[in-house]
């Protein structure tokens, strides 16, 4: 091995401080998964109002990926979310994203390994009961569950801190 990729391999803290949070995350997503479709198995509709009409929670199952996309397409959902966590984890043991950028591939591997869980051993479908009404226009939000949450959190925050990051770059480059 090169000396040049060897100094970029993470090192077994990073590995384990990545890998905990990753299977922590997971075993998050799969409790809260069971614990909200159990709960829920017995109350009329498959439905319990958490904060008035604005949160719910809700038993659905999706057959598509994020608004139903490719809904029907197990297979294909399957080798997309496969192909996702693989490259994620990769990406990480290759030493190409370090600190911060690391935790939230972390955070982002644990929701989408926690969905391709769901379509492997629940006929294709994911798990969703986070139930948000957003009262504008009487727009009813998809229902999703904690490995979309942790999805969107972990791209949103990677957005923000590279936009951040290029803006202190080029104050800098300008001073």
């Amino acid at each position: 091995m090169s000396a040049g990729l060897k100094n970029k391999i993470p090192g077994a803290k990073q590995q384990l401080i990545f890998f905990l949070i990753f299977a922590f995350l997971l075993v998050a997503d799969l409790v809260s998964k069971s614990a909200a479709f159990e709960f829920l198995a017995d109350k009329e509709g498959y439905s319990w109002p958490v904060l008035g009409d604005f949160i719910a929670l809700t038993a659905r199952v999706n057959p598509g990926a994020a608004f139903s996309i490719a809904s029907g397409n197990t297979w294909l959902l399957v080798a997309v979310s496969a192909v996702a966590v693989l490259a994620a984890v990769a990406i990480f043991e290759l030493g190409l994203v370090k600190g911060r950028n690391a935790l939230l591939l972390s955070v982002f591997t644990s929701g989408a390994a926690g969905n391709l869980y769901d379509r492997i051993f629940n006929d294709g479908y994911v798990r969703d009961f986070i139930d948000v009404n957003l009262y504008v226009n009487n727009y009813h939000w998809p229902t999703f569950n904690v490995a979309d949450s942790l999805m969107c959190i972990s791209v949103g925050l990677y957005l923000i801190f590279h936009y951040a990051d290029e803006n202190k770059k080029n104050k800098q480059d300008r001073s």
